[in-house]
């Protein structure tokens, strides 16, 4: 048991991966998506992209794959693509639930501090009536600099009204730990399937490695 919590006055969770088990649709759209024109995902998208917020995504599609369409346009089209999934198919990991409930009782603030889409979040926290867990929602829209600077995760500080090194940040990849890291947080790396090739550099990066949210102690 990882008695993680102690001396914290915050918990913070990427999305994807972290909290919710999703990662494994994005690879389907790629595919979808990039096939549109003509294309195959190339080996090693996923760690190019890793920590990305979605507009910095797009950007870099429309840029490396010679979209003709816009910016907004490439992100309109995957959150139709998404959406459906999102509010009705992605669920949280192992633990996620009955840990987000504890720390709530335990009067933790709580926030998510996400690469992804706003409107994907919300669908995906209401489809699962766990909204209510949350005070804040910060993007890497919302910052200057995506993952892995700190600036998503230092926004989700100040909206929670705690010093950094009272937060606890839960991350998958190596990208979003650093950015946690940088930001003078204490990170706790969850496992992931999708991340799988990089879990020697995860433990090497993170505070703490769970499978299961049911490891930590509260």
């Amino acid at each position: 048991m990882l008695d993680m919590l102690e001396g914290r006055k915050a918990v913070i969770f990427d999305l994807d991966g972290t909290l919710m088990d999703s990662m494994w649709m994005w690879r389907d759209i790629d595919i979808e998506y990039l096939g549109r024109y003509g294309y195959t995902p190339p080996e090693g998208l996923e760690q190019v992209i890793e920590g990305m917020g979605f507009t910095e995504t797009a950007q870099y599609f429309k840029e490396r794959f010679q979209l003709p369409d816009s910016i907004g346009k490439i992100k309109e089209d995957w959150l139709k693509m998404a959406w459906d999934k999102y509010a009705h198919e992605v669920k949280p990991k192992p633990g996620a639930v009955d840990f987000l409930r504890a720390i709530r009782k335990k009067g933790l603030r709580v926030g998510i501090a996400s690469s992804n889409s706003r409107d994907l979040i919300l669908a995906c926290l209401e489809g699962n009536q766990i909204a209510d867990c949350f005070d804040c929602i910060v993007t890497s829209c919302d910052v200057a600099k995506g993952k892995p600077a700190p600036d998503v995760y230092l926004k989700a500080a100040e909206l929670l009204g705690a010093e950094p090194e009272t937060c606890l940040v839960f991350e998958d990849v190596p990208m979003g730990i650093l950015s946690g890291k940088n930001a003078g947080m204490r990170v706790c790396a969850v496992e992931d399937a999708y991340s799988g090739g990089q879990t020697e550099k995860i433990r090497e990066l993170a505070d703490g490695y769970i499978v299961s949210y049911d490891e930590i102690s509260r």
